[in-house]
This record gives C-alpha cells, structure tokens and sequence, in this order.
C-alpha cells in the first residue's frame, strides 16, 4: 500500500496544504467543521504525519514529558491527570514515563525525552535525601515536582509541612493527650511533616508527643509491626492518636490494632499524611491530608509555559563592548529559583470521627484522582 502524503488528506479533503497543516499543529485557528472534515479524512485515509520531519522543520514538538518515579502511586497518577489536562488546554500532548523506582531510568527518560525535542520536561524525582538536580545546563524547559530545592530551577511541590500541621490540629480538635507519629523521616517531605507536626503542637504543652522512628515509609508490613507494639502497651500507655506519615503505614498501623481487638477509632484514632487512596482498601476508612497532585501537575504545566513564553523575571546585566559599557536586559534562567507550594487539604473518614459525625466515607476516588 502506498504511503498517504499531507497533499493526499488535502486533495481529498478539499482543502489547501496549509489548511491541513494548520489542522495538526494549530487546530485552534480552524472552524470546528473545517477541523472536523480534516479529522475525519486523515482517520479515512490512515494518514500518520512523519514526526521526525516536523521536529527537523520546526526544532521542537508540541509535546511535553512527565517522568514519574512510579505508577502504584494515587498522588503520581494525580500528577498525570493535572499535566495532560493542562498540557491539552495550551495545545500541546503529553508522554509519560514510568522509571520504576530506579534512577538510572529516570535519568534515560530525562535525556531520551530532551533528545526528541520535546517543548519541555516535567519529572517527578525519586524520593532521596540528598536530591539536587541531575543536570545544570537543560536544553529544554523543565520543572521538577513533589520536591523543595534551594538551587536554580523551577519547582512544584505540596505544602508538605502543612501537611503535618493540619493532621495535628486535627488531633488536638479530637481531644487528643498522647500522640504518636509513625514513620522515618529520611526524606525531605516526610521531615516537613514532623516538622508541621512539632510547630502545631507546641502550642500545646500538656499533649504529649512521640515519635516512633522505625520502619521504610512506604511498607504497610512496618505500620502492621509498629501497630502490634502499640497495642501490647498497657492502656494507659497507649495512644490516643496515631498519624503515619504515610497512608501505607497508617492502614498497616489500624489492621494491627483491629486485628488485636482495639477499636479505631473508638480507643485510638489514626490517620495518614499523604493522600494515597490506593492504601484506603482496609476495614476502617483512613483519615489522610491529600496533597492537590492534580493541581501540583497542572502548575508544572503552566511553569513549562512561564519558560516558554519568556515570562521569567529579567535582569539588568552590564557588559563592555569595545570602550563603552552598556546596560542590557536579559534573562538569566541560570539563576532562577522559582518554588510554587500547594495547599493540601484535609479528607476526614471513619479512623479519626467522632461517633457523633456523619459518616463522610463514600469518596468518589474517580474523581479525586
């Protein structure tokens, strides 16, 4: 069969050449019915557009990347809801990269993705202690997301230290005098946390704090452990509250309390601190504050565009030429530091309510993620 060519859809279309290319790659300066028609012959006749031409032709695609550490995440598949909505909205696709939780991958789709000229690159790096980012000089926009950083670049994250904060007021409205906060703070996000935690309480004296530093943050069989510890204290040792600073752990804390006959949240409430709904599938409805990871993949959209459209702050620069000094403005991208935080809010369910409140478990996880 012989390839179709663009003057095939055109001809057959009846419409001009630049008709057709205006319908695939600016569609929005078509009627609707004209797009449509085109649409509809390019489906008829199979075409398929020589990507590697236009990137010849033109520098760069009208696509976007999102590199993502992993895909059995809610927040990560929040991420990539925001971004191709948003990404759609100016025009432009989105491809996604699962690096599985392994760096070296990550790094790969980082450079594959800079290599097909994509307009701009999204990554969402790998949970680390020490992270700063993997390259200096980028070819290509990019933001980082979920993550704080200090040096150059452009960063989307959650308000992980309200987070903390709004999880522990949440305790002291319940009543709480003994909370114990579950997990081990190796990553920058989850220290923000107890830190929140820590500035909520230390306005109150009297409710006594602990901190169980113990377990991988992302393994429910550690909450389950940790859980059976706290149910074989003595019951006035035991806590009153119970926050993980991830969901994993908190469902794996609540099974082991259930599971060794002590009521959650009727003896102890529990709740999560990171809006994972794939770890809500336990007996008892999780307490969680959701970090906005549709708004965190949205607002890294909108950066890649900042970059885009030069709307970086510009600086006043002096430079000599010859004998005379002028003043010019320029934007020195390598000196940006540009940080957008996102509010989290909380989602109460049955670990943490009072008998008293109307049962507000039903989440419509659709369209939460």
């Amino acid at each position: 069969m012989a390839k179709v060519k663009i003057s095939d859809v055109a001809r057959e279309a009846g419409v001009s050449l630049g008709t057709v290319s205006n319908a695939l790659n600016h569609p929005e300066k078509l009627r609707p019915e004209t797009l449509k028609l085109i649409n509809e012959t390019i489906s008829r006749l199979g075409y398929l557009p020589n990507q590697s031409a236009r990137q010849l032709a033109g520098g760069a695609t009208k696509s976007f990347g999102l590199v993502l550490p992993r895909l059995d995440h809610g927040f990560s598949l929040q991420i990539a809801s925001g971004a191709h909505n948003e990404a759609r909205k100016h025009g432009y696709d989105l491809l996604i990269a699962n690096a599985d939780n392994d760096d070296i991958l990550e790094d790969h789709y980082l450079r594959y993705f800079m290599g097909t000229q994509m307009s701009g690159v999204m990554v969402q790096p790998m949970a680390s202690p020490d992270w700063h980012p993997a390259m200096t000089k980028m070819p290509v926009p990019i933001v980082h997301l979920d993550i704080h950083c200090s040096e150059p670049g452009y960063y989307v994250a959650a308000d992980n230290e309200a987070q903390g904060r709004i999880i522990a007021e949440l305790a002291i409205a319940r009543g709480a005098h003994h909370i114990v906060v579950v997990g081990r703070a190796v990553f920058m996000q989850l220290t923000l946390r107890v830190l929140g935690i820590h500035k909520a309480l230390a306005l109150h004296p009297d409710i006594k704090i602990e901190v169980i530093d113990a377990g991988e943050w992302n393994t429910a069989a550690d909450g389950y452990g940790i859980g059976n510890q706290i149910a074989e204290r003595p019951a006035d040792e035991r806590p009153d509250f119970v926050v993980g600073l991830t969901d994993v752990l908190a469902s794996g804390v609540v099974s082991a309390l259930v599971d060794k006959g002590i009521s959650v949240p009727g003896q102890v409430r529990v709740a999560g601190c990171d809006g994972n709904p794939l770890a809500w599938s336990g007996s008892v409805p999780l307490t969680t504050v959701a970090p906005p990871g549709y708004e965190i993949g949205r607002k890294g959209v909108q950066l890649l565009m900042e970059q885009i459209e030069n709307k970086a702050p510009a600086k006043i620069k002096h430079i000599r030429v010859g004998s005379a000094a002028r003043t010019v403005t320029a934007v020195a991208a390598e000196d940006i530091n540009r940080q957008e935080l996102v509010r989290p809010f909380l989602l109460e369910r049955a670990s943490t309510q009072a008998s008293s409140q109307t049962d507000a478990t039903a989440i419509n996880l659709g369209a939460y993620l």
